[in-house]
């Protein structure tokens, strides 16, 4: 029986510097849709796509301009035209009709997949930029707030403008390139 204070002494002298060291874990969370429409290479990620996007829309425009016209212009020919003459234009403008579906597909495909080659690309920087962040700052747990579906947390574990501020300092985006010195032009001739 003398045994048994001695254990429960031997288990809380065990237990106390654990539980001190769980009170000491940090825990954080980023918002990483936030961070990406917050660092410089993911405004100019966006800036890129919409450009993209845009150039891509006017080709859809007119494109579908084209077969407005064509509509327009079957319409009013159809009382004169042969039944053979109205099927077989028919064919065509569903032929066009088609081709303008599968253009649509396309580039809705290629845009998206131009987004993810160019999200994944930053999401990998922040990675590492997070996990320096989680290292220099003692964090042991960091959490994607949105994925991790959290509901409520303090501000203070909040890692995002932190995520986006070394994001820029380690990533300039948009930075000028370096150039190379122009060379020093020849000294002008000395006058007499």
């Amino acid at each position: 029986m003398r045994n048994v204070p001695v254990l429960a002494a031997i288990a809380l002298a065990i237990a106390v510097p654990q539980a001190s060291r769980a009170a000491e874990l940090k825990i954080g969370y980023v918002n990483l849709q936030q961070a990406v429409s917050e660092v410089d290479e993911g405004k100019a990620a966006r800036d890129t796509l919409k450009k993209e996007f845009d150039a891509k829309q006017k080709t859809l425009d007119d494109k579908q301009n084209e077969l407005k016209r064509m509509k327009e212009d079957l319409d009013k020919q159809m009382v004169v035209m042969s039944d053979d003459a109205k099927r077989e234009k028919a064919i065509e403008f569903e032929r066009k009709v088609n081709e303008l579906q599968q253009l649509y597909g396309q580039m809705q495909k290629d845009l998206q997949e131009r987004e993810r080659d160019m999200m994944k690309v930053i999401f990998d920087k922040m990675e590492a930029v997070i996990k320096d962040i989680a290292t220099a700052e003692g964090y042991g747990y960091v959490f994607e707030q949105q994925n991790a579906g959290l509901m409520v947390a303090p501000q203070s574990a909040n890692m995002t403008q932190e995520l986006v501020r070394r994001y820029n300092a380690k990533y300039k985006a948009g930075a000028p390139a370096k150039k190379a010195a122009a060379p020093k032009a020849a000294p002008a001739p000395a006058t007499k």
